[in-house]
């Protein structure tokens, strides 16, 4: 694992001494990526020139030293990533009687790239991978990106000057750097917690999507391709659900599940799992247990605020694998040292605050290993999340009802204020429900949606109006949704655009910015393509049955865990943020959200953000979410 970056620059003749300099610059920003060793290759006269940093996994020795230039010396590769079907590759390759000067997988493909062409060898590989490759002869510059959007890749463009790398400080430390906060973008970003692909926080800024390839050729011109297309992928796969539904079905997903973490547990250096006790993280690291000789490490995070702490769970399957586990507790102390760390370590606005935890347990895995499997992607490929089973049930019933029956409903529950609710409720209601007023106006946005599709949307905005949150937006950059092909059921339509949109602009980016922080690998073998086009073969009952989410992936799982380890509600990785803002945090937000400087910076109504602030510390309304979107807007904001 590694941080690539690089600049292609057109305007004027740069002598190597200066290139050299300048791309220097830029990899050393993403040294903590790559700590092990560095290297640059330079070509004055084609102005081009490639940097990269080096985490050593595989081959630890000079033999697997980036950037690499192929044996017929017309290729140059600077690559970040792990291709976990190079064995077989290479094989493959061996009838060209070329010599070998290492065991890396990065040897192995610049050599495919040689022989079979860059779409073809694309097509070919299994794993998680961000690649710059010049071709010397054609004077071309390819980039490409993972099937999933696994590994990071930004690119941009100013004037004739390209830069690209696997983190935006790469970009910025090229002195031809222009940044300038696009409006729009910051929109999507206070909806969603993060800024979906394509776009970055800037303008003229863009972050290569899963499954493509992007050629800027002699004359500047670029070419864009996709040689994965997850449209494809669904269509292809519903033309194959002819076959039975059976007992097989098991057998099937549990071996491409046992080779899928089989080949990702290959590592020249020591190698552990996360584990929360949850259906995914058990699952991985039970099929890690079951093919090796010796306890895996497993690490796991818990909290002491009721609600939120899985530890216990996750120190029962450890018990029951026989792992070697390790876990450990965080405080708000441990959350106020750590956040400071946030708008560097992610370099644009993110507000998904299980970045906290997962910070925090990627540092403690480093002292022990340096690659770690995470089972994230099992929700997208199995079905998993709770807003699946509240759309399949919910929309089934709210569908019968005429949308203007709903949308009057709604405006009677909203014309009562949710402290009024809560007074006129809670002594009829049970203990435990909170704040039924809150709840009930939450239930009133959602009676007011036309379709699914506003649905989902609802169920995943922090803010579900950011026109009115940002100043001069002029509109919202909008995922692209019309990707999907048309005709899919509720919960598939879901899982289309979480995999297209949230996996990879959230989750992965959340887990390689926390792990790449302290130089450690995480694999994600639930994600690997075959599994994921698998999922797509079969029915939506083989992940959602009766109410049960990843129903398939709980069978494999009951082979190797009893049912009642891992049987519970789904907690997801969150953490108290609710009443830290309340109490420890209180000061540190404060500061962020005063109101003057926000009306100088110029980016956000500071008077909403400030009703806001106030009725989440009187406890009337719980805005913890939306909050935090802002606070980590305003904490990269003012990161410098």
């Amino acid at each position: 694992m590694c941080g690539i970056a690089g600049f292609l620059d057109r305007r004027a003749a740069t002598d190597q001494g200066t290139a050299t300099g300048l791309v220097t610059a830029m990899g050393d920003s993403l040294t903590h990526r790559g700590p092990d060793s560095g290297g640059v290759w330079v070509d004055a006269q084609g102005c081009i020139a490639l940097a990269h940093r080096r985490l050593s996994i595989l081959d630890l020795s000079a033999a697997g030293h980036q950037p690499m230039v192929s044996a017929d010396g017309r290729f140059v590769i600077s690559y970040n990533g792990e291709v976990y079907n190079a064995p077989e590759l290479k094989r493959d390759l061996e009838p060209r009687g070329q010599p070998w000067r290492g065991h890396s997988d990065t040897e192995i493909i610049l050599e495919a790239f040689a022989a079979w062409g860059v779409r073809a060898t694309a097509c070919r590989l299994i794993g998680m991978f961000a690649i710059a490759l010049w071709d010397r002869r054609e004077r071309r510059l390819w980039l490409l990106r993972d099937r999933l959007g696994i590994k990071p890749l930004y690119w941009g463009r100013f004037g004739e000057l390209l830069l690209f790398g696997s983190e935006l400080k790469a970009l910025e430390a090229h002195p031809g750097w222009v940044p300038e906060i696009d409006r729009r973008a910051l929109a999507a970003y206070v909806r969603t917690a993060y800024v979906p692909a394509p776009r970055s926080i800037y303008k003229d800024v863009r972050k290569l999507e899963g499954g493509a390839i992007l050629s800027i050729g002699p004359e500047g011109e670029e070419r864009f391709e996709r040689f994965w297309d997850l449209a494809q992928v669904i269509e292809t796969g519903r033309a194959e659900r002819a076959r039975p539904f059976d007992a097989g079905v098991v057998d099937e997903a549990e071996a491409l599940l046992r080779d899928a973490v089989g080949r990702r547990m290959v590592a020249d250096v020591p190698l552990g799992a996360f584990l929360s006790g949850g259906i995914d993280s058990s699952a991985v690291a039970a099929l890690m247990q079951a093919q090796s000789a010796r306890p895996v490490k497993t690490f796991s995070i818990g909290f002491a605020e009721a609600g939120y702490d899985e530890a216990p769970y996750a120190r029962a399957v450890a018990a029951h694998l026989g792992t070697d586990h390790t876990e450990f507790y965080v405080t708000a102390r441990d959350a106020l040292d750590t956040i400071p760390q946030l708008p560097v370590i992610y370099d644009e606005p993110f507000a998904d605050s299980s970045q906290i935890p997962t910070l925090l347990i990627c540092k403690m895995a480093r002292r022990q290993v340096t690659v770690a499997l995470s089972g994230d992607g099992g929700d997208e490929v199995f079905g998993g999340y709770n807003r699946y089973v509240l759309a399949h049930r919910l929309w089934r019933r709210l569908g019968l009802v005429p949308h203007p029956l709903r949308t009057a409903a709604a405006a009677l529950l909203q014309g009562v204020p949710p402290g009024a609710w809560d007074r006129l409720l809670r002594p009829v209601l049970r203990r435990g429900l909170g704040q039924p007023g809150d709840k009930l106006h939450k239930l009133a946005g959602v009676l007011a949606l036309k379709d699914t599709d506003a649905l989902y949307r609802r169920l995943i905005s922090q803010w579900t109006e950011p026109e009115r949150l940002v100043l001069a937006a002029s509109g919202e950059a909008a995922a692209e949704w019309s990707r999907l092909p048309q005709g899919l059921g509720d919960v598939e339509r879901m899982q289309g655009l979480d995999m297209l949109t949230y996996l990879p602009d959230d989750i992965l980016t959340k887990v390689d910015r926390a792990s790449m922080a302290v130089a450690l690998e995480v694999r994600v073998p639930i994600l690997d393509h075959r599994v994921v086009e698998y999922s797509w073969t079969l029915p939506l009952a083989a992940k959602l049955q009766g109410g049960t989410a990843k129903w398939l992936l709980r069978q494999v799982l009951y082979r190797h865990v009893p049912r009642p380890l891992v049987e519970r509600p789904k907690m997801g990785f969150g953490v108290p943020i609710d009443s830290w803002l309340r109490g420890p945090l209180r000061d540190w937000a404060e500061s962020l959200l005063d109101r003057r400087a926000m009306a100088e910076e110029g980016f956000l109504d500071a008077a909403l953000v400030e009703e806001k602030w106030r009725q989440h510390l009187a406890g009337s309304r719980n805005w913890q979410h939306p909050l935090w979107v802002v606070l980590m807007f305003q904490a990269w904001l003012r990161r410098k």
